[in-house]
């Protein structure tokens, strides 16, 4: 499955970056193809291409502000989560996925 995500926090330093950390290794061991964008103190890294968004099959918001660019995701399915369930069970993230 292909799969995007944007991660962010309010400080948006290491909760961020841990986030996206645990998402891309699950995903991987799962089998999905997944790119991570993260937003906060630094601004938008890793942004997300048109091109990311139309291909993906969904998109996870593991975000506890708002989205940046939100738009840009109108049409994909879309899970909306805590930066901490990221972190603490990232698992069953992917679980909702699959269902």
């Amino acid at each position: 499955m292909k799969i995007v995500a944007v991660t962010a926090c309010p400080t948006g330093i290491a909760h961020t970056y841990m986030a996206a950390a645990r998402l891309e290794k699950i995903a991987k061991n799962l089998g999905h193809e997944i790119k991570v964008e993260t937003q906060g103190a630094m601004g938008v890294e890793n942004k997300l291409t048109e091109n990311d968004i139309r291909r993906a099959q969904i998109v996870i918001f593991a975000v506890d502000i708002e989205v940046e660019g939100r738009e840009r995701f109108n049409g994909v399915k879309v899970i909306q989560v805590s930066l901490q369930e990221a972190l603490k069970n990232p698992e069953g993230i992917f679980a909702k996925i699959q269902r």
